[in-house]
């Protein structure tokens, strides 16, 4: 499979196609509904599933960050905070009341089921999102921007579900300072992710300007900033997804501050034989204008090309899952409803008033993509026990769910994965007729 997408990298973009179509079939193959090659429940290894969900999400939400080069005061700002924080707050009442009276779960079950799906994946819409730094294009900026706030801000949402269902570690979300909790929880991730990621990279970026220090290993940087800035603002009770996007945020705002309208792109070789001759290198990461930069694009570089990697085991996972639990029709039709009723109607509500076109809002209410992230918080949930209200069945609600969220997931992938080249082509060629 990993050769296959090799070769066929450069003609997968110029089809209708994207590479999760491939790995969703294949991970379905290989699970207990058709080989039975693998198979892994869900609720059995919920563990070590939330694991390798959240390391994918965690260097994804880090990537956004680092692409993300516009200052906070440019107007384009307010476009991904309105998809990632208003849209949210829409989407998830909404789905909540269509799992409480269109499929009869309990008030806590409906919270989180709209919790799990609310989030826009940052991995697998990587189609529609920012090609190059520079990109000021009101759509691929908002829908990166959203993948990078949304799957932090539901996780309060995912918590006052898990407290409805009776979760003990998840009662501080129902009681009277929930708000508070909430808002610490907001503030401490975003200013404590911001606070790290400046230190590091004001740090690094010092040192090599002044002694020729802490040079090469861009790459150990960027993951361990991603693991300092989870670890330490979850220790204070912030949100560590919110964290990581703020540390690469901050790291592309120490490269855009000092190297303005520079160039920020690496050297090309000298010669088409061989790499770049290390004294080259050292001579760009030592410049005074052009050392953030090389630090920031190397660290860019690599982990957009680990996200590669992340995308192909996160999705034929859950293939594998989705052979085990089973195809939803309820999940089926809540999918529907969301990408063409509760989606655009979020995105409509939140947009009012902006500086958008009617074609550019239509384009970001379809481009609502769930993936990974939703994964995550479906396997964060299964890691507890439920209590179910009188009349239901607590060790049916899980299954059920589950199916109906992978199975929304299986069509998110199929559904945008195959409208995404189109609709991109057209919306560019729009642009370019209209100057």
């Amino acid at each position: 499979m990993l050769l296959s997408m090799g070769l066929m990298a450069s003609l997968l973009e110029r089809l209708p196609v994207s590479p999760a179509m491939f790995y969703l079939p294949v991970g379905y193959i290989l699970g207990p509904a058709v080989s039975g090659l693998i198979n892994v429940a869900p609720a059995q290894h919920a563990e070590l599933l939330t694991t390798i969900a959240k390391m994918a999400l965690l260097l994804s939400l880090f990537t956004v960050g680092l692409k993300l080069r516009m200052p906070f005061r440019d107007s384009i700002w307010r476009l991904p905070v309105r998809l990632g924080v208003l849209a949210m707050l829409v989407t998830i009442p909404l789905l909540a009341l269509a799992g409480l009276f269109l499929f009869d779960l309990p008030l806590g079950a409906a919270i989180l089921l709209g919790a799990i799906l609310a989030p826009t994946d940052p991995v697998l819409a990587s189609d529609v999102q920012i090609k190059d730094v520079s990109d000021r294009d009101r759509i691929r900026y908002s829908l990166t921007g959203e993948g990078g706030l949304n799957d932090g801000t539901a996780f309060p949402f995912v918590m006052l579900g898990l407290a409805l269902l009776g979760v003990p570690s998840a009662a501080a979300y129902t009681n009277v300072y929930a708000i508070l909790h909430v808002l610490w929880s907001i503030v401490a991730g975003l200013s404590g992710g911001w606070l790290l990621g400046w230190l590091l990279g004001r740090s690094v970026v010092g040192l090599r300007r002044r002694f020729g220090l802490a040079l090469g290993m861009e790459e150990f940087l960027g993951i361990g900033l991603i693991a300092l800035a989870y670890a330490a603002t979850e220790l204070i009770d912030g949100i560590g997804f919110l964290a990581v996007f703020a540390a690469g945020l901050a790291m592309r705002r120490i490269e855009s501050t000092n190297s303005g309208q520079q160039s920020f792109r690496r050297p090309q070789p000298k010669s088409t034989v061989g790499k770049v001759l290390a004294s080259d290198n050292a001579e760009v990461a030592t410049h005074p204008v052009k050392a953030s930069a090389y630090m920031t694009e190397t660290v860019l570089d690599f982990n957009q090309q680990l996200e590669n990697f992340a995308e192909f085991l996160m999705v034929i996972l859950t293939g594998i899952l989705l052979s085990h639990i089973g195809f939803s029709w309820s999940g089926a039709l809540l999918g529907l409803l969301l990408f063409f009723v509760i989606r655009p109607l979020s995105v409509a509500i939140a947009l009012t008033g902006a500086n958008v076109t009617s074609l550019q809002r239509r384009l970001m209410a379809w481009f609502g993509i769930k993936g990974i992230g939703s994964v995550y918080y479906l396997m964060f949930a299964l890691q507890y026990h439920w209590i179910a209200p009188v009349g239901y069945k607590a060790s049916a609600l899980a299954p059920r769910i589950s199916s109906m969220v992978l199975t929304i997931v299986a069509m998110s992938i199929v559904m945008h994965g195959i409208s995404s080249t189109p609709l991109m082509e057209m919306y560019q060629r729009r642009r370019r007729r209209q100057g």
